[in-house]
């Protein structure tokens, strides 16, 4: 086994082989998980993996991410009759056997996931003064998506899970944490331990959709 000093200095001389092909393996494991286990998330678990927000990417340095906690049994009701409203809306923009199949899939975890995350976006920060958020203001929330990326890869590497729940209204979910008029809703984080762990994504196996079989690029 390679010592960590030996490793330190490959890594500083830009030599990833000994993580490339571990790395790409997370990578298929990783997926979006509806079905949680009741297991508790170990508490220590949970703060080494929120390390990736303070390790990731931001425009300017600007660090918009904002996360609340949401464990009170009144904040995760709301949140989840929030969810179901929507989904209903949702619902009923479907025909026939889409709309069955739709109504047939499992689309959130937040009844059984023990840890549930709202991730918000500071439209207003300070932090980075600006620096490239002025042209494209919008490189604040892609910041707090490639954070909450990177925390995803990290919570599948200590075994757990990540659901990202979408279907919501973004408005009402800010209104019923109380959060400032100014934060962006980025994403709902459903955080535990799967069930059944697997490379294939739920929706490809319920025949929803498949993945492309190649990368769309062109030359321009």
């Amino acid at each position: 086994m390679i010592s960590k000093a030996d490793r330190d200095a490959a890594l500083r001389g830009g030599d990833f082989t000994a993580f490339r092909a571990e790395l790409f393996e997370l990578m298929r494991w990783r997926r979006d998980v509806r079905h949680f286990r009741p297991d508790m998330v170990d508490e220590t678990t949970l703060a080494e993996c929120l390390r990736a927000f303070s390790l990731a990417p931001s425009v300017g340095l600007s660090e918009p991410w904002r996360l609340i906690r949401v464990e009170s049994p009144e904040a995760r009701e709301a949140a989840l009759k929030n969810y179901t409203a929507a989904n209903e809306r949702a619902l009923s923009g479907y025909d026939s056997d889409k709309a069955k199949l739709y109504a047939s899939l499992k689309l959130s975890g937040m009844r059984e996931a023990p840890v549930q995350i709202a991730v918000f976006c500071d439209e207003q920060t300070e932090k980075g003064a600006g620096l490239g958020a002025g042209t494209m203001p919008q490189m604040r929330a892609y910041s707090v998506v490639g954070a909450i990326t990177l925390f995803w890869i990290a919570l599948r590497a200590a075994g757990l899970g990540l659901g990202w729940v979408s279907i919501l209204d973004p408005i009402k979910m800010a209104s019923d944490l109380g959060v400032p008029d100014h934060w962006q809703l980025i994403g709902y984080l459903c955080i535990g331990y799967p069930n059944e762990p697997t490379v294939t994504p739920e929706l490809e196996t319920k025949g929803w959709e498949t993945r492309a079989p190649t990368l769309w690029m062109e030359k321009r």
